[in-house]
């Protein structure tokens, strides 16, 4: 089951916090790890904080988007030191969002998303994960270093999955490349029925997406929205004609 949770660092600064993150998941058990447009890697650095776990930097998959390391996963959790922003998206707290991991890695790939040592993660790079995960901290100052925050959630996801904490998930959930394409046909569909026209777009699609992002559509439920939409979308370009 662990060998299906990847760990997903974005813009790295610090080659050492790689080479640290790759010994902590090492340390727990995980094996994937993925670097978006990592600031300095291959690094000699990295390789000496590494330690003994210098075979996960040698595995590791470099991509150039989050979009590209997450694109084959059924669920997708971004971490934040904040609990409050403008836009609602389910909040777990490290133990909890452990136990979610370990649940669904029994039938597909999980993905963890780390964010830029000095501002986490972009809030356009949030709005593409299906939860927040935070570690309860001081609130006078939550926030750690990005390697201390890798070993606390993967210290939570190796207990979870060796104390069996979890309720187990039948459902099976489309991949975000999946979902990707769905937002695409919905988006068409939208303009075709001048639901959306260009003049007051508005944040209609932005909403559509945190709706579903948060919602979490079966695969089936999500096979039954694609031929809804594309019933509309023929109906409409015959009436057009």
């Amino acid at each position: 089951m662990l060998s299906n949770v990847r760990v997903v660092l974005i813009n790295t600064f610090h080659p050492g916090n790689i080479g640290a993150a790759a010994r902590a998941m090492k340390n727990m058990g995980l094996s994937k790890l993925y670097l978006v447009e990592p600031e300095e890697y291959p690094s000699a650095e990295a390789d000496s904080r590494a330690a003994g776990a210098k075979d996960l930097l040698d595995s590791a998959i470099v991509v150039n988007t989050l979009e590209e390391a997450i694109a084959d996963c059924q669920l997708v959790i971004g971490t934040s030191a904040r609990t409050k922003r403008t836009f609602d998206r389910p909040l777990l707290d490290a133990r909890k969002g452990a136990e979610r991991v370990v649940a669904e890695a029994k039938s597909g790939e999980v993905a963890i998303v780390f964010g830029r040592e000095t501002m986490g993660l972009h809030n356009h790079e949030l709005a593409q994960c299906n939860y927040h995960v935070y570690i309860p901290a001081n609130p006078e100052y939550p926030v750690l270093n990005v390697s201390q925050a890798i070993q606390l959630l993967c210290y939570e996801i190796f207990m979870a999955a060796e104390n069996k904490s979890y309720n187990e998930i039948e459902s099976e959930y489309p991949r975000h490349k999946e979902m990707a394409l769905f937002y695409e046909h919905l988006e068409k569909v939208l303009r075709l029925t001048d639901f959306i026209i260009p003049q007051h777009e508005g944040k209609v699609l932005e909403k559509l997406h945190r709706y579903f992002n948060r919602s979490r559509p079966e695969k089936t439920e999500l096979n039954m929205l694609r031929g809804i939409l594309t019933s509309i979308e023929e109906t409409v370009v015959k009436l057009k004609k």
